[in-house]
């Protein structure tokens, strides 16, 4: 959440970032009216109840000529507790109006970020890794999943409804190994810490990472216990320090979780509707950093490259896309997306989204640290990125190394997580 004070200060920044991302930013001087009306509404409070104060201390100092003059006083008194009984409830629904606007602002933009409306104004700052040739025609995944029966699409929607699906046998164990292998690479290669998380949160932790209230109708929640199911970890990572103040010596940190995540995906008909591309709940390994401000762009330059080592690992062939300000998520004010090629499919497929959003989320769950222990308290930067996302690079292995004879090498530096060196057609039923 934005400091008001910066808005009204600098009103013109912060509509030129919501025009530059396709937003309205008539938002802006709706915050600026109701914060107005917020002032003067407090000047008046004010006000009251230091006119109240004299007449209680004209009470208790007996400054009063006679016992008529004492009964009007206690009037005045009475009268202005009334006003201020009336005012304050006032003051309250505009506070909270004006908290609510702030939250559905979404993050300024970095100078260096391109400006664009969509993902057509991308930039692709690296490409790497030769794609994969072919002595056949390759098939995308669910040509490959059905031939070598390791995803049961029909089960998966008898049991839970469209979107979901079984993965049976070889794959099970493949999607499994994936995770085990990233959550590794990044603790032994990148030195980040691990942590298991709750998959279900509260509202709060929602709001702080910027999930709420813009993305609501994509979330699966439980009214009654306003507890939500994790959309994706960086929201329970985010707020693992809120409303806390950290000493400088512990920065910066870095943290990776797994967790499965779940989300109402909102497709048009007739998109993405083949395979596991797009699902309802899928497993993804984060990565999170807590961070000095002046250090945050550095960092997130290495949590890209943390999670490209993982491609290169694979032998996976990536890009790194630098996305415009019209694409940027809405916590983001620097984002970089990974493709992973995928031959079958022939298409680039996101795997990962790594974002710096500065003192943003940390605004928002008021996580701050201090630079000495008599030093004022700072907001610190927060960046998030996934290490990777599944079931995405599921599809490029098997669209990727998939042999003419339909069976599924399996990358070598996976083979030890895995136990085996291919996929081959082992399930009857």
């Amino acid at each position: 959440m934005h400091d008001l004070n910066l808005i009204t200060q600098n009103y013109q920044k912060y509509k030129y970032y919501l025009e530059i991302r396709n937003e309205n930013p008539s938002i802006i001087d709706q915050v600026l009216e109701i914060n107005k009306k917020r002032k003067e509404l407090i000047n008046q409070i004010n006000s009251l109840r230091s006119q109240k104060n004299k007449i209680s201390d004209q009470i208790g100092k007996r400054q009063y000529s006679n016992e008529e003059e004492r009964q009007n006083l206690i009037h005045q008194s009475n009268t202005i507790d009334q006003n201020l009984k009336e005012l304050e409830p006032v003051l309250s629904e505009i506070e909270t109006n004006i908290r609510n606007l702030l939250l559905n602002i979404p993050n300024i933009v970095c100078e260096d970020v391109p400006i664009g409306k969509d993902s057509n104004d991308n930039v692709v700052v690296l490409q790497e890794g030769d794609l994969p040739s072919f002595d056949f025609d390759p098939l995308p995944h669910w040509q490959i999943a059905e031939n070598l029966s390791i995803i049961d699409f029909e089960r998966g929607v008898k049991l839970s409804g469209s979107r979901f699906y079984i993965m049976k046998g070889k794959l099970a164990k493949l999607q499994r190994a994936l995770i085990n292998f990233f959550l590794d690479y990044h603790i032994q290669k990148h030195n980040y810490k691990e942590l298991y998380l709750p998959f279900i949160v509260k509202r709060h932790c929602l709001e702080g990472a910027g999930q709420l209230p813009k993305f609501e109708d994509n979330l699966y929640k439980d009214s009654e216990d306003d507890m939500w199911l994790v959309p994706t970890a960086e929201v329970p990572l985010t707020n693992i320090y809120k409303d806390e103040i950290l000493p400088i010596d512990v920065l910066p940190l870095y943290y990776v979780a797994y967790t499965p995540c779940f989300r109402k995906e909102k497709i048009a008909a007739g998109k993405d509707v083949r395979g596991i591309k797009r699902g309802h709940q899928f497993d993804k390994v984060e990565l999170y950093k807590f961070v000095l401000p002046e250090n945050s762009d550095q960092e997130l330059e290495r949590l890209v490259q943390d999670a490209c080592d993982i491609l290169r690992a694979l032998e996976l062939p990536f890009r790194v896309v630098k996305l415009c300000s019209g694409d940027l998520g809405f916590a983001a004010a620097k984002t970089y997306d990974i493709e992973v090629w995928a031959a079958g499919s022939k298409e680039w497929l996101e795997v990962s989204s790594c974002s710096n959003t500065l003192d943003f989320q940390a605004r928002r769950a008021n996580i701050r640290f201090r630079r000495t222990p008599t030093s004022k308290p700072e907001y610190l930067h927060t960046l998030n990125g996934s290490g990777l996302a599944l079931p995405r690079v599921v599809i490029a292995i098997l669209e990727n190394f998939q042999q003419k004879d339909g069976t599924i090498h399996i990358p070598k530096n996976l083979i030890p997580y895995t136990g085996f060196e291919k996929i081959e057609l082992n399930w009857k039923y």
